[in-house]
Parts: structure tokens; sequence; C-alpha cells
């Protein structure tokens, strides 16, 4: 091709908006990113020291630090909360919700990122999926590396999390957890292990899906109420009813029960030995309690496996509520809400087969 005849395809490739290489921001969806602080933001003193200090980093600089985000989305940070997650509480759970509700609500947001620390992250997770009413992908992502760490894992899961949720197959999936290269389902996803960076697992149900280097493949659905669907909602909360979550174990006595109860609790939740079980003290200090209108929830201290109605203790006889999936910390997120709605133990077993 003669230079003036390629000087012509120039102008006209120029003229038609220039050659196909990055797509420009405009062509990117609009992700809105809340910070809560955790791990992934944390510091160390030193490179050689386990210890460091959660929440040192704030969202830009956590944005900043990982390459070729711009080329997946327009991210816009805020810093919703800057803790350890160990520190999480109900005040900061209802802020999160209503900005997360809030920023979805906006015409020109496609989804949302969350960053958060992975102690209470699977609790967090779990109410917003709950509370959240948009289709809209909601993803969140934390590290169990602090981010100046060798080897850092938040950087990729904040990329990994990123390309989750501009992905089309998120919509409608309610709060997703991304760690380590896989996607869960806020209502499965429990945290076994200390320390490892695979601590995050979906066990008796397996993950929503995979995601490497930003290429997402997607599993099963869920086929539990979540995001719109759900019934709850926390526009005109400003405080959660108190509920309490009692370990089980031999020689268990009812004092911690009645202290709790004493304290102001609707509700208790039992981390019971095998299916839900409890030493005869507290089995009957609960039926007591429920008696007197606290909502009493059976769940079980095992890392799997179903806490079965009547199966041990007679439930429809006490007046208990058998938490089935969900264990002990994700029981007590579900009751909390249920306890804004009615105090029907009948009601709220069947939110629990719901939800």
């Amino acid at each position: 091709m003669k230079r003036n005849s390629i000087l012509r395809v120039i102008a006209t490739v120029v003229a038609m908006g220039g050659f196909a290489t990055a797509p420009q921001a405009a062509d990117l969806p609009n992700i809105k990113v809340l910070a809560t602080g955790g791990t992934i933001a944390g510091a160390q003193a030193s490179a050689t020291e386990y210890g460091y200090k959660s929440g040192a980093y704030d969202v830009n600089s956590l944005l900043k630090a990982v390459p070729n985000l711009d080329k997946l989305a327009v991210l816009t940070g805020e810093q919703v909360a800057n803790i350890g997650s160990q520190d999480m509480n109900d005040e900061i759970w209802l802020k999160l919700a209503k900005r997360l509700n809030a920023s979805l609500a906006e015409p020109g947001t496609s989804g949302a990122l969350i960053t958060h620390g992975t102690d209470t992250l699977e609790e967090t997770s779990y109410f917003l999926s709950l509370v959240t009413k948009s289709d809209k992908p909601v993803v969140m992502v934390g590290s169990m590396r602090p981010a100046t760490a060798t080897s850092a894992d938040g950087p990729g899961n904040i990329y990994n999390g990123v390309a989750v949720v501009t992905n089309p197959g998120a919509k409608g999936k309610g709060t997703l957890v991304v760690l380590n290269d896989t996607i869960h389902y806020a209502r499965n996803v429990v945290k076994t292990d200390t320390t490892s960076v695979q601590t995050f697992e979906s066990i008796n149900r397996g993950p929503a899906g995979l995601v490497n280097t930003g290429k997402v493949f997607w599993f099963e659905p869920m086929d539990k109420k979540l995001g719109p669907a759900s019934e709850f909602s926390i526009d005109a909360l400003d405080q959660l009813p108190r509920v309490d979550v009692i370990y089980a174990h031999a020689n268990m006595s009812a004092d911690l029960i009645d202290a709790a109860i004493r304290n102001g609790a609707k509700g208790i939740v039992v981390a019971g030995v095998g299916d839900g079980n409890m030493t005869t003290p507290a089995l009957d200090a609960l039926t007591k309690a429920a008696k007197g209108g606290v909502v009493v929830v059976r769940s079980s201290r095992l890392p799997s496996g179903i806490t079965l109605r009547n199966n041990e203790v007679n439930d429809d006889e006490k007046g208990f509520v058998a938490s089935g999936e969900l264990n002990p910390a994700k029981s007590r997120v579900l009751l909390q809400l249920a306890l804004t709605k009615t105090k029907d133990p009948v009601a709220i077993q069947k939110m629990f087969y719901e939800y």
C-alpha cells in the first residue's frame, strides 16, 4: 500500500474514533467501592513479623496498589469504616447497608465492591445479602495477609472481585464473597483456617464459581431468598435486637443463658454439640426462656451438616427453632433480622427454611 493510502486509512480510523485499543472510561461500568478496613488494609511493623495493624490504608491506597483495575471498571471509593473486623458491630452494619442501598440506587452505578476483614466477613456478607434491595452485583473481598506482607493476597482478591462484580452473571446472586480465586454465596461461606489464604469454604454446598486472572466461571445457582426477594428492611432501623450465641460443651451450666437474658437478649443461638444438643440443665433453662418469649435457635458447633428439627430435641414441644444449614454465627444474623418482624418461633422457623 502506498504511503498516501496508508495515511488516508489512518485518518479514516481516527475520524471514526481511533484504533480498537483499551476500553475508554465511558465504556466501562461504574463500581462503588465501600471500604471497612481489615487485614486487606493492614500494615506490619516489620516484614518479618506476623503482627500487623488493621485498617492502616484507606480505600484509594488499596485501589492504586492493584494493576490494571482501570481496564475493568471506573471505581469510586468511600471509606465507611476503618477497623479490624473483630470490632464489627450492628451500628456499622446498618451504616454500611444503608450506604450500599443508596449507592446501588444511583442510576449510574453498576455494582458495588466491599473490602472487609476476614474475621467476621461471613456474618457481614450474610447480613447484606438479606437487606440489600437491588439485584445489581455486590461482591465482598478481604485478605489473609496484610498489604505490606510478602505475597500479599489482597491485590489479587480485589482484582478478581472487580472482575466478578462487572460480570453479567453476578446480577441477582445477592452478596458474593471472592477470595483465593473462589466465588462464594454469602449464605454458605465459612472461615475455616486461622491463617491460610484458602481459609474460606462453602462447606455444605460448594462454591458459587471460580475466578482466575479475572476470568469468571459460574456453578450452581442459589435456591434461597436473598436480595430484593428478602422481606427484611433496615431503612427505619437504628439498632438491631440483641441476640447472643452460647457455646455448648461438656458440663455446660445454665449460668450464661440466665446472664444473657438478664442483660437483654431477645434471642439466643446455641452452638450445640452434635445435632444442636446440650446438657439437661441448659436445655431446661432454654425451655423456660422460650416460654418467656425469648426466641431460641439450636445450631451446631460442628463445621458441617444440618441441625434437624425435632432430632434429639423436641423443638415442637419446647418452642425452639432449628437452624438447618446455618452455623451459629449466621443463625444469629438471621435471628436478629427475624426479630424485627416477629417473635413467633413458628414464623421464624419458616424463615430459617426460606433463607
